[in-house]
């Protein structure tokens, strides 16, 4: 029985670095996306993000690396996660269908200058394309984190950052990593401690 285990964790550790080494192609993508955030919030503007299920959760973390902090201690950014909501969630999803539910909070928060950051494994979540579409007619700046071919997500966004592997465990794992990495950057930009 141990081996199998230790077997499963060598195979998912290897597959795991193939995987993350496979990020340094995404170097350009990654500047690009770290110059749009950076200059959302040079400007003063905010971040909305959203996913579905994992991707929900890599876009909460994401949201909280920013408003709370990363490695140091530096003014609250702000970025808002539109799948944390229940409430806005639940009678969204009831009234107008849930392939709006993030389209609509797009339409209420979302101003020119902002920034929509969307998580989405198989490139294929129909309520984050709806958001990413009103996030354009919004005039808003838009980071897809994409897996797998990028599905119909794929180039809709100004930045892509395609993880390109089937498996969604080694998607999210890679998604965190670009979070950090993102997170490490723009904590580098801030010039000041807390203003």
């Amino acid at each position: 029985m141990s081996h199998n285990s230790s077997s499963n964790l060598n195979r998912a550790i290897n597959d795991s670095v193939r995987v993350l080494e496979s990020l340094k192609d995404l170097e350009p993508q990654v500047s690009r996306a770290a110059d749009l955030i950076s200059e959302c919030f040079h400007t003063g503007n905010k971040l909305l993000m959203c996913g579905n299920g994992g991707s929900a959760a890599d876009a909460s973390h994401f949201a909280t690396e920013l408003v709370v902090r990363f490695t140091k201690d530096r003014r609250a950014l702000p970025a808002i996660c539109l799948a944390s909501d229940s409430g806005i969630l639940t009678a969204g999803g009831n009234d107008y269908g849930f392939d709006k539910i993030f389209a609509r909070q797009v339409e209420a928060f979302g101003q020119p200058g902002d920034v929509l950051i969307c998580f989405t494994t198989s490139g294929n979540s129909k309520n984050v394309l709806l958001a990413l579409e009103e996030a354009r007619a919004r005039e808003l700046k838009t980071i897809a984190f994409l897996g797998r071919d990028g599905g119909s997500t794929k180039g809709m966004a100004d930045v892509d950052l395609l993880v390109k592997n089937d498996s969604t465990a080694r998607i999210q794992e890679a998604h965190q990593l670009l979070i950090h990495v993102l997170c490490e950057i723009i904590e580098a930009r801030i010039k000041d401690n807390k203003t």
